[in-house]
């Protein structure tokens, strides 16, 4: 078989439901440019046959993600369009930036943020020269990519920065893009737990799609060979309704997605309103979608014999050397003609009507978010007079007070300031008592949607202290909620914050890479109360000495702002 035969592409079938052809037309053309910012440093958009001098020198970045990634924010943008609804897209997968990057130059997101990427032909060769390049932009979801608030490169933390980007937005629906590696790790199997706290009456909802492709970077995933009655059943463990979505053929695919999402949204709506208007009483069963594509869905299936589309192989670049090897040029050049750009975009470099006849307008593209540029949406905190809450000392050593305790009436005063805003919460997993917070218990409560008995204290369904055994929760619920414009504060044992040290650092890394763009704007800040402090462990011992979050925090540099 001749490596650029037709057989070696996934086909790309005409589709006879308009609508369909529309998400589908969208979907190719952002798959041709995700592979294309891989590759090509001019040429965007094959207007001229492709020579190897338009090949960039060195070849970096991952595709094997890429493909179910545009799929669902093709699909994502078709549900706003028809239901006006606001979505904050998180996405987890790490290094499926080019994608997302696609869509948004097609949706018309990133020309209106940066005007060098208008959606036409100079605007497409800015996009695929700039990734991957000096200057430019890497592998992850950054600040610089409107729309975002999570970087994929942490993995492990993408559903809770969505629940906490929920919590208290009784409007928002967060779309969160699980990736069956991040499925792995500790920090995001205990985040399924995090409707158990909120309320559908007065937050907002996320909609977890898991993204199963098969592979990391060279091995299976768990999640990916279980079969589908057992993803059901662990999806069903952790108190979701799942549908899955799964197939390699992409009409069958596109409408299944459909489908899926007009049900994941529907149910979604009938729990908000019901909790609305009758109240709510336990953790209803959420919907969640599993995704099945192939890693790599669409490259050449084979390359110099090997099997690459649906194998680790298509995980990074998947044709290794275009710019000194024929075979492979000729090979790349037909794999980006497979999606046919002559259909999808006009003379001029601006996609065709029917790719965009799905988009939103306005703030409702994803890409456009208010709400993952949490600055501009955040309300000043009310606070009160600190110097109400001060010990009155006559003389040294005459008075024996706990700071805590009177922090906790501060605290208190910050939830009564602020309850008509609800804009503030508390996170800890498991100290608010302990750390002698507990007057916050005079105005609010633990939230808790499960059952109740009896002998449980200071729990309610409104409640706004967060507590979780958790600290990667706590921390993580904690980023979502700030980053979306509101306020909280973290007490914590000192020696178990630094669970937590690296979601921090990683935090501080996203607010100066933020403070750097004039388009961002400067959110509320993490605040931690650090308690049980190491030189004061006669009962615990050596396991609770730690202190080493004081030392991360003083690695910052100090442009950082709130460091």
């Amino acid at each position: 078989m001749a490596e650029t035969d037709a057989s070696n592409f996934t086909s790309h079938a005409p589709i006879d439901d308009p609508d369909l052809a529309a998400v589908d037309a969208f979907w190719r053309a952002s798959c041709f440019l995700g592979a294309g910012q891989l590759y090509l440093q001019t040429n965007a958009l094959l207007k001229e046959p492709l020579t190897a001098d338009q090949i960039k020198p060195r070849l970096l970045g991952h595709w094997g993600t890429q493909p179910g990634l545009s799929l669902i924010y093709a699909h994502l943008t078709r549900l706003i369009r028809d239901h006006g609804d606001e979505v904050l897209l998180v996405v987890g997968p790490g290094h499926g930036a080019p994608g997302i990057l696609a869509c948004e130059f097609l949706d018309g997101s990133l020309g209106g943020t940066y005007k060098e990427l208008d959606t036409d032909i100079i605007g497409a060769n800015n996009l695929v020269q700039r990734f991957s390049w000096p200057g430019g932009v890497p592998s992850h979801l950054t600040p610089d990519t409107p729309g975002s608030l999570h970087e994929g490169g942490e993995l492990g933390y993408a559903l809770s920065h969505a629940y906490g980007a929920a919590l208290d937005d009784p409007d928002l629906l967060v779309a969160c893009i699980v990736g069956d590696g991040e499925a792995e790790t500790g920090p995001l199997a205990a985040s399924w737990m995090s409707p158990k706290f909120m309320n559908p009456a007065t937050d907002g909802a996320v909609l977890p799609i898991l993204h199963l492709n098969g592979y990391k970077l060279s091995g299976p995933t768990i999640y990916a060979r279980m079969s589908d009655d057992e993803l059901i059943d662990v999806a069903e463990g952790f108190g979701y309704e799942p549908r899955i979505v799964a197939g390699d053929e992409p009409e069958s695919v596109h409408r299944q997605m459909w489908d899926a999402l007009e049900w994941a949204d529907g149910r979604r709506k009938e729990i908000q309103s019901a909790a609305r208007a009758e109240g709510i009483d336990g953790v209803p069963t959420w919907p969640m979608i599993c995704l099945r594509t192939p890693k790599g869905w669409t490259c050449p299936k084979e390359i110099d014999g090997k099997a690459v589309e649906n194998t680790f192989h298509s995980h990074q670049i998947p044709i290794t050397d275009p710019k000194t090897n024929p075979e492979h040029l000729a090979l790349l050049e037909a794999w980006l003609r497979s999606y046919r750009p002559e259909e999808l975009f006009d003379e001029s470099g601006r996609p065709l009507d029917e790719a965009l006849s799905i988009c939103p307008a306005g703030h409702l593209r994803l890409g456009m978010c208010e709400k993952a540029n949490g600055g501009t949406v955040a309300v000043d905190l009310e606070q009160p007079d600190w110097q109400e809450h001060c010990v009155e000392v006559p003389e040294p050593g005459q008075v024996r007070a706990e700071g805590t305790r009177l922090a906790g009436g501060y605290l208190r005063d910050v939830f009564a300031l602020n309850s008509e805003q609800r804009n503030f919460r508390l996170f800890c997993p498991d100290e608010t008592s302990s750390n002698r917070l507990d007057a916050v218990y005079d105005v609010t409560s633990r939230a808790w949607m499960d059952p109740m008995v009896d002998t449980d204290e200071h729990l309610a369904r409104d409640g706004r202290v967060m507590e979780v055994l958790s600290e990667h929760m706590c921390e993580g619920w904690f980023e979502g909620y700030v980053l979306t414009g509101r306020h909280g504060i973290f007490p914590c044992y000192e020696a178990f914050i630094t669970i937590a040290a690296s979601m921090v650092h990683q935090h501080a890394k996203w607010i100066e890479q933020c403070s750097k763009l004039h388009w961002r704007k400067p959110v509320p800040s993490l605040n931690f109360l650090l308690t049980s402090h190491c030189w004061r462990q006669d009962h615990n011992g050596f396991s609770h000495q730690g202190p080493g979050f004081i030392d991360t925090l003083l690695n910052f540099r100090s442009s950082i702002p709130g460091c």
